[in-house]
């Protein structure tokens, strides 16, 4: 069982704003907004349907909802579509079984969690653990109208864009899907820029330069580790 993990969610070019971390290391999950045409047949949330916290710019603006979480707002099922090839290709790689992590930079202030940096840091947030093997874009084109597999995908914010434009779609088992209760550290305490063990240790990157922007592969042993963490070990490997 191997992961990767990629960014999502709100930041500050989209929507110009992050999500933010509480004091108990609970979070708020705030999607980036659409920027593509949508179907004509299909329709999708604004901010101000999320009945989020977040002041966020411009609430009657449409959201790119993904991934999706069943349990958010505006969701059905755990879908996840990118058209960005450096992530589909990390994604592809995986297959039925493994896990696809979701990240996201959030906002602290003065009263967040001790082992959080300040004013911002990145923070696993979710997972999916696929249900099948992750489909191409071309593949998803060519199924038929009526595949158990496309109606799967049907209230993906990628499928609902006209044109379709993902590279990959991936399906999450909703027995070990979800988004995270606490959100994990991937910063060090003192800086969001600086990777904490979690990234240096466990995944094959360097934590060097804008880590926190690319995708982090895990191998089937780090997979193991990472998934076992409980929230103080989690804290321990961010440098507390």
């Amino acid at each position: 069982m191997r992961s990767v993990a990629i960014n999502v969610a709100a930041n500050t070019n989209e929507p110009g704003v992050r999500g933010p971390l509480f004091p108990d290391g609970r979070f708020e999950y705030v999607p980036i907004p659409e920027s593509e045409p949508i179907r004509p047949d299909a329709t999708v949330p604004t901010y101000a349907d999320l009945d989020l916290t977040t002041d966020v710019p411009a609430p009657d603006r449409p959201v790119h909802l993904d991934p999706e979480f069943a349990e958010y707002p505006g969701c059905e099922r755990y879908t996840y579509g990118d058209p960005n090839g450096v992530k589909a290709g990390p994604i592809l790689d995986l297959s039925a079984g493994d896990v696809l992590l979701f990240y996201a930079t959030l906002s602290t202030d003065a009263d967040r969690p001790d082992w959080a940096p300040p004013e911002w840091g990145a923070f696993l947030i979710g997972q999916f653990r696929l249900a099948r093997d992750p489909l191409d874009g071309d593949a998803y084109r060519d199924l038929p109208a009526d595949a158990e597999a496309r109606a799967g995908f049907a209230n993906n914010a990628h499928v609902k864009r006209d044109p379709f434009d993902a590279r990959v779609l991936v399906q999450g088992d909703p027995d070990a899907s979800g988004l995270y209760d606490t959100a994990v550290p991937l910063s060090s305490p003192e800086s969001g820029s600086e990777a904490n063990a979690v990234v240096t240790a466990l995944s094959a990157d360097s934590g060097e330069g804008p880590w926190w922007r690319r995708p982090l592969r895990f191998d089937a042993d780090a997979t193991d580790r990472l998934l076992a963490l409980d929230p103080g070990d989690a804290v321990r490997l961010a440098g507390r």
